[in-house]
């Protein structure tokens, strides 16, 4: 099951960037012998300022055809790493082969595309910045790979 982080806003040099980076290496290696992944991000840059409803555009046109797409959403489902990793292994089991997150910018995402959603999942009452919310989602799907791989990375 491909995985394709569609985010707005484009990460520089860093280390947010640099843990990205390693959280995704290590889910595509965790996750290659439990058919998940490969995973790969998609940066999108609304440069002329149109706000939500122009990066709901952006963001329509960057999720793979056919794709399950789980909306990052302060509004959304707040779930334990292993009920995350349960499903990511009940859409993998259900033959998905494209799965799309959606990450909006500053504002988040449009209602219309919060409706498209096959899922909306939140990492807590809390806001995060946009860019570090793409470290944790990184981070989830390296410990859900771990979790369903057996490893002993999660502990309770």
């Amino acid at each position: 099951m491909r995985v394709t982080i569609c985010a707005i806003g484009r990460l520089r040099a860093g280390p947010e960037l640099d843990l990205i980076n390693d959280y995704l290496q290590r889910f595509d290696r965790t996750g290659r012998n439990l058919g998940l992944g490969p995973a790969q991000i998609i940066e999108l840059e609304d440069k002329k300022g149109g706000g939500p409803a122009a990066e709901a555009v952006l963001l329509e046109r960057a999720i793979p055809k056919g794709a399950t797409i789980c909306a990052m959403d302060e509004r959304g489902k707040v779930m334990t790493s292993p009920d995350f990793a349960n499903l990511l292994g009940g859409w993998r089991d259900q033959g998905v082969s494209d799965l799309a997150f959606v990450l909006g910018g500053a504002d988040g995402l449009t209602k219309d595309l919060r409706a498209q959603a096959d899922t909306s999942l939140s990492f807590g009452k809390m806001v995060w910045p946009h860019m570090l919310a793409r470290v944790m989602l990184s981070e989830q799907l390296y410990r859900a790979a771990s979790i369903l791989s057996g490893s002993p990375y999660h502990r309770v």
